[in-house]
C-alpha cells in the first residue's frame, strides 16, 4: 500500500494525469521530475557530508583542547611543587 492508495485509485490517477496533460507531454514531465528528485538527492548528500566535516572538525578541536588542557595541568603542578617549597620555607 502506497500512501493508501489502493489500485484501482492509482489507475485512476494517471487516467486523469493522460488526460490533463497529454501521452506527449507525459515522457517531458517524468523526465523533468526525476531530474528535481536526482538533484534533491544530491542536495541532501552535500548535506549529510558538511555535517560529517563539521563534526571530524569538532572532533580535532576537543584533541585541540585536552592537549592544551593537560599543558596547563602540567605548569599547575610544577607552580604548586615550587610554591609548596617557599611556603615550607616561610
Amino acid at each position: 500500500m502506497f500512501l493508501f492508495i489502493s489500485g484501482p485509485e492509482i489507475g485512476f490517477i494517471i487516467f486523469i494525469v493522460v488526460l490533463l496533460f497529454g501521452a506527449d507531454k507525459i515522457p517531458d514531465f517524468a523526465r523533468n521530475l526525476g531530474k528535481g528528485i536526482n538533484n534533491i538527492k544530491h542536495a541532501t548528500n552535500e548535506i549529510k557530508q558538511e555535517i560529517n566535516n563539521s563534526a571530524d572538525g569538532i572532533d580535532k578541536n576537543t584533541d585541540i583542547t585536552k592537549q592544551i588542557q593537560s599543558e596547563i595541568d602540567k605548569v599547575k603542578s610544577e607552580i604548586d611543587s615550587v610554591s609548596g617549597s617557599i611556603k615550607r620555607d616561610l
